[in-house]
């Protein structure tokens, strides 16, 4: 634990380096249409254009620094961020309900990761069209595409990979975008007046009788990036996070305020249909150069949420809260990993975006609206976790209060995007969560009837098994894989498939059990002798990115053992032993099913089938685990969740 500790508090300028590439693009390309947001469709005056940028100055101190930054760093879990983390550490003091927000958060940010790279790519992209040799506006859409199919492949090859490569590229852009804000900061200076939260109160009360509030929407466009910090926490150490967000933050806040500045050049005029603030403050020598930063700074802003995506997915496998997929490690750091399954749902999703919603400004309407249920069911978490770590009740109250009258409000402001576009990331999250609440449900459902036996009342009755001749055997060696994880205990369903289900005499039995640990490297085992020369517990333990080879590796061990004499290697059939071949060996897999004669609710037949459903879509324990199909059998194994059906039968003859 020490060691993980010191890892967190470590930091270099590497290190920061890799963090910028990694995590800050999301929020750091908010610029290209937060300014755009706040004034389209407005008269741009200095009420409109004060309120808003001391809005966002005041969103970004308060949600980010103050929460995310500051806070919610402070509340990892083993080196681990993001909103399971959370979970996990209130799971610890048995408070049940946690789950709801941890489900609906962790569906609403992989909803808004379909959306992030669309809308920053073509944001970026768009930018095209401003340069001053453009007769008219290009179709940018099959660029995006391109973009987006270049980005997704990249993902293979690792965040350690990617964020050292473009991590220059992502501080290119942030000094790029600061010096562009402070060349016109020079020449209103006055701007600097906006940061007076007096501004931001105004806009919110007054602005347009009243209906400055609805702006809000568009405001907290500029801290969509924020929970990526906290998720992608594994990825880069919280030190480093942080030294990182104060380069980042001031050079946001210089090119907000330059465009603040900028825009109130044309105090008294209407921003022209798809024209960019961003882009127009730009001399138009440098616009193509400027398209050519904001498009790479783009593709690091979708890759702070795909990365954020990963992790979560991962840490929901680790919690039971997701079925497995195929996870990858390109470094030999545990929290860089990839998933394919993942990737290209994000990529799948992206594209439909691009389709629906055409250009960035439709998609503003879509963006947004999920990632406020996904900052509301955080700081939920975050509430009861100051209160179990006994902070004075003032001060909890205090947090809540601020934080869900702040961030409700931006959730009752975006309201208004459902009809716009925000209807698609809810319907995403919705099916998502559904997904995954009955995934949960069924586990729970399941794992209340995984029960433990001892061994030791076994013993007899497996060594009566081996002896008797009226039995066909089965196999000589028989393996099963266990949950088990010592010696004097096995699964219940292990014992039901020996005994009850079909009798399954063997020479030798094997109970074999796997721990994956936190070291990228290594594998050992250990054996447990239950019967000599005739049952065996083997743990077999390895590095996580180890390959699942469980077949391969237990060939291994059975020749060790062999070797030492506490196993016969050759076939016990006297035909074939006296031609020294090797004994056959045979893996059974269980599979648990509900009891045909189960008594089940609608509501509990509807988990039991959509849990099949999900389960079909994950990879399968035998492909997990790398086993052999010639020498597999899967076994199916009742059990029983409710009462039995009750039937009245009566016998008449």
């Amino acid at each position: 634990m020490a060691s993980q500790k010191s890892k967190l508090h470590k930091y270099s300028a590497g290190g920061v380096l890799i963090t910028l590439g990694i995590i800050y693009g999301d929020i750091g390309t908010s610029p290209l249409y937060v300014m755009r947001a706040i004034t389209e469709n407005y008269v741009i005056s200095k009420e409109l254009i004060y309120g808003g940028v001391s809005a966002v100055f005041w969103t970004l101190m308060l949600i980010t620094t103050f929460k995310y930054v500051y806070l919610a760093l402070n509340n990892d879990n083993k080196g681990e961020g993001g909103i399971f983390a959370l979970y996990a550490l209130l799971r610890r003091y048995k408070i049940k309900w946690a789950i709801v927000p941890a489900l609906i958060g962790c569906a609403a940010l992989i909803a808004d990761g379909f959306i992030t790279p669309s809308i920053s790519i073509s944001s970026a992209v768009e930018g095209l069209n401003a340069l001053p040799y453009v007769g008219e506006d290009i179709n940018t859409i099959p660029i995006v595409v391109v973009i987006l199919a270049a980005l997704f492949l990249f993902q293979q090859f690792g965040t350690k990979a990617i964020g050292s490569a473009l991590g220059p590229v992502m501080t290119v852009w942030f000094l790029m975008i600061g010096t562009l804000g402070f060349l016109q900061i020079i020449k209103n200076p006055s701007v600097f007046e906006a940061l007076n939260p007096a501004y931001a109160i105004n806009l919110i009360t007054s602005f347009d009788n009243g209906k400055g509030f609805w702006l809000l929407g568009a405001v907290f466009l500029c801290t969509t990036g924020a929970e990526a910090l906290y998720s992608d926490l594994g990825h880069c150490g919280k030190q480093n996070i942080r030294i990182g967000w104060i380069f980042v933050f001031v050079m946001l806040m210089l090119n907000y305020l330059g465009q603040a500045a900028y825009l109130l050049s044309r105090e008294g005029t209407m921003l022209t249909e798809g024209e960019s603030p961003f882009y127009s403050m730009m001399a138009p020598w440098f616009l193509p150069v400027g398209v050519i930063v904001a498009t790479c700074a783009a593709v690091i802003a979708s890759q702070a949420l795909i990365t954020g995506c990963f992790t979560l997915v991962n840490e929901a496998m680790k919690l039971k809260l997701w079925p497995n997929f195929k996870v990858f490690y390109p470094s030999t750091i545990q929290g860089q990993i990839y998933i394919p399954a993942i990737n290209w749902f994000l990529f799948a999703g992206s594209l439909a975006v691009v389709y629906i919603f055409k250009n960035s400004t439709h998609m503003e309407a879509a963006y947004g609206l999920a990632i406020t249920i996904d900052m509301l069911m955080t700081t939920t978490l975050l509430v009861f976790l100051l209160r179990i770590k006994q902070h004075h009740i003032a001060i909890v109250i205090l947090f809540a209060t601020i934080f869900y009258l702040l961030e409700g409000s931006f959730f009752l402001s975006n309201i208004l995007k459902f009809y716009h576009g925000g209807w698609f990331t809810i319907s995403v999250a919705a099916i998502l969560f559904f997904g995954m609440w009955i995934f949960y449900k069924a586990k729970n459902l399941r794992s209340k009837h995984t029960n433990f036996v001892e061994v030791n009342k076994y013993i007899a009755p497996l060594q009566d098994l081996m002896s008797d001749d009226t039995i066909a055997k089965e196999a000589t060696n028989l393996v099963y894989l266990a949950v088990a994880n010592d010696k004097n205990h096995i699964d219940s369903n292990i014992i039901y498939s020996i005994f009850r289900k079909k009798p399954k005499r063997a020479d030798i039995y094997w109970f074999v059990h796997v721990d994956i640990k936190n070291d990228p490297y290594g594998a050992s085992y250990s054996v447990d002798t239950i019967i000599p020369k005739r049952c065996f517990f083997i743990k077999l333990t390895f590095g996580f990115k180890v390959e699942h080879k469980v077949n391969l590796m237990f060939n291994k061990i059975v020749n060790d053992m062999v070797t030492s004499g506490e196993v016969d290697g050759l076939s016990h059939y006297q035909s074939l032993r006296k031609h020294n071949l090797p004994a056959d060996f045979k893996f059974i897999l269980l599979n648990s099913r509900v009891a045909s004669d189960d008594k089940l609710t609608p509501w509990e037949m509807f988990v039991v089938k959509g849990y099949r459903f999900i389960k079909s879509l994950s990879l399968s324990t035998a492909e997990d685990f790398g086993l052999e199909q010639a020498n597999l059998e899967e076994e199916i194994i009742p059990i029983r969740i409710s009462k039995s059906s009750e039937i009245i039968l009566n016998r008449t003859k």
